[in-house]
């Protein structure tokens, strides 16, 4: 069976690895130019990487992740001190320590073990036709290919979503502005900020910085700034939105971190959507995997987990299933809408607490972090891993 995937982001090298690790031919393409991903890092939980040990990379994935032994919440405009708590219960709990990872090293990674010679860069897709025996992608330059299905994991403007609805007669998915605006990047790790082996979270005015910790002696640093969709921004601007936003905070490592950011090697501005849950992923021999499926706020760290979810429901729907392609893929789909959909909606929960899109809310949430022994945040987190495909329905013990 040959397979053509859209998109060399997290989820379609690794349904492509996991593809070709059952025997399949398969081959992808994409439109960018280089190994260049939005956005500079990612938080790897429990059940992302344990799809990546299933792919055979537990070795080079744990050599990519930051030690993360503790978390904690400071009052940004303080520097008052809220909680901390050790991480370990999540590694017990769930059987796999997380990882925070740079998102280009984990990228890089899944295309060098998917074989770059079956990926084409610099490829757009622009058109899909299923004539019921094969699928056949058109492409920008007037190329052609085709296969016996096609993945979409296109991203969050994805042109494959906009065919499966079409197809299916429903109306065009569209994404919603979650309310704020992410700015992020990668610094080398001071401990004026945070300890080296800590995520560290400072929050105030429904406004968060953070930082956590990635391999090579770097932190992976955030803000969230809320504040409407569409503002202008020049790269020239560079951190001066920050300084804005941020800093009339006392917090010493607040002000550290600032200062440590030079927006000549690593400051990315992201605007944060998401799309309602939906049902509709696949129309025949087609199917949608990743941000195209569930574009997901990453208030709850779980984006590219799913996406690797969904690698692992796709690999183990071909292997299982023989009834064809139709009837596999809509297998897949049933094993993953709900689940997808669920963290789609745990995230917009949480970043409604978090930004204070209701103000009483989020005091109420501050005030919840004063002596927080971690129990209950511990809950949620281990939460979003219990359901995942990737356990089996084992749960967690």
């Amino acid at each position: 069976m040959k397979a053509i995937i859209v998109g060399a982001g997290i989820g379609g090298t690794s349904a492509g690895i996991a593809l070709k690790r059952l025997g399949h031919e398969v081959v992808i393409y994409d439109r960018m130019r280089e190994n260049k991903p939005v956005g500079a890092a990612l938080s790897l939980w429990s059940n992302g990487v344990k799809v990546l040990n299933w792919l055979g990379l537990a070795d080079e994935v744990a050599a990519l992740g930051g030690r993360m032994d503790d978390m904690a919440y400071i009052d940004g405009s303080t520097g008052e001190p809220l909680c901390r708590f050790s991480l370990d219960p999540v590694t017990r709990q769930t059987g796999q320590r997380p990882y925070p990872v740079a998102r280009a090293d984990l990228q890089a990674l899944l295309m060098e073990t998917f074989g770059l010679d079956g990926i084409h860069l610099q490829t757009q897709l622009v058109g899909i036709e299923d004539d019921g025996e094969k699928v056949t992608a058109i492409f920008a330059d007037g190329s052609t290919d085709t296969g016996d299905l096609l993945i979409g994991a296109d991203g969050a403007r994805s042109i494959t979503r906009d065919y499966v609805a079409a197809a299916r007669g429903v109306e065009p998915i569209v994404r919603a502005y979650a309310g704020y605006t992410n700015f992020n990047g990668l610094i080398a790790v001071d401990e004026t900020i945070g300890p080296a082996n800590q995520w560290t979270t400072y929050v105030a005015e429904g406004k968060r910085a953070a930082v956590m910790p990635v391999a090579d002696g770097r932190f992976y640093f955030w803000f969230d700034v809320p504040q409407p969709e569409g503002l202008p921004y020049d790269r020239a601007d560079g951190k001066a939105p920050l300084v804005e936003a941020f800093g009339a905070w006392e917090a010493p490592g607040v002000k550290a971190l600032l200062e440590a950011i030079d927006p000549a090697v690593s400051l990315n501005r992201v605007e944060i959507w998401d799309i309602d849950p939906f049902h509709t992923w696949v129309s025949g021999r087609v199917a949608i995997l990743g941000d195209a499926a569930h574009n997901t706020a990453p208030d709850i760290g779980q984006g590219a987990c799913s996406a690797l979810e969904d690698a692992f429901a796709l690999g183990i729907a071909v292997a299982t299933n023989s009834l064809g392609v139709e009837d596999t893929l809509r297998r897949y789909e049933r094993i993953r809408t709900e689940r997808a959909g669920d963290l789609v909606v745990r995230a917009r929960k949480r970043g409604e607490e978090t930004h204070a899109y209701d103000v009483e809310a989020t005091e109420a949430w501050y005030a919840s972090l004063r002596g927080n022994d971690g129990a209950g945040i511990i809950r949620g987190i281990v939460g979003n891993i219990e359901g995942s495909p990737i356990n089996l329905g084992a749960g967690i013990l």
